[in-house]
């Protein structure tokens, strides 16, 4: 299958317009999370997506709630939180917002790391991990060189295997690939991302 996979997309018209040209081409498109801003202007995200013909697998950010998601949701789009799904024979499981608890405040959509390991726990193999937060210690680097990722989510990648394990939420660390093991690690960012698998 071809993939088309992004992040963070906050809105950003011109982005949206870019991925959506470009989703043409994919057998399935990835969207890691984090689609409005400050759980605003998730209904106007998915009109400037509502381009996309192909499938779309998605997990909500810290930006927006797993309810708003499902809620405002595209009719080609499947949620995923704590669950899976399988798309073109491969299987997917995925796990959105901020791990670990983020200093944003209220507006913020987070679990500890405690909490996602629960999430994760019911994943036992998977292709693809479609993930908001990266794992500790890769792609997870802000401006000031902390490693912010989720140790629970890196504890599941090693588990887990998964071919790919497709990110966002560090801006500063959009477009930084690592390996754990066997899998590919990529932090998307709001541009399209190829995968084959």
């Amino acid at each position: 299958m071809k993939i088309l996979a992004f992040s963070d997309l906050h809105l950003a018209r011109a982005r949206a317009t870019e991925i959506v040209a470009s989703s043409a081409e994919a057998d399935l498109v990835i969207g890691a999370g984090d689609f409005c801003n400050h759980r605003a202007g998730l209904d106007e995200a998915m009109e400037m997506l509502s381009g996309i013909v192909a499938p779309i697998v998605a997990v909500p950010g810290n930006a927006e709630s797993l309810d708003e998601l499902t809620s405002a949701a595209l009719p080609n789009m499947t949620v995923l939180h704590g669950t899976g799904t399988t798309q073109g024979g491969l299987s997917l499981f995925g796990l959105g917002y901020g791990v670990p608890v983020t200093p944003f405040g209220d507006w913020s959509c987070d679990l500890s790391n405690e909490e996602a390991a629960a999430l994760l726990a019911p994943c036992k193999t998977a292709d693809i991990l479609v993930l908001h937060s990266p794992p500790k210690g890769v792609a997870d680097l802000t401006s000031l060189d902390m490693s912010v990722g989720s140790t629970a989510i890196r504890d599941a990648i090693e588990r887990i295997q998964p071919k790919l394990a497709l990110c966002g939420h560090i801006h500063d660390s959009w477009g930084v690939t690592g390996r754990i093991g066997a899998t590919q690690v990529v932090n998307l960012g709001p541009r399209p991302n190829w995968f084959d698998l």
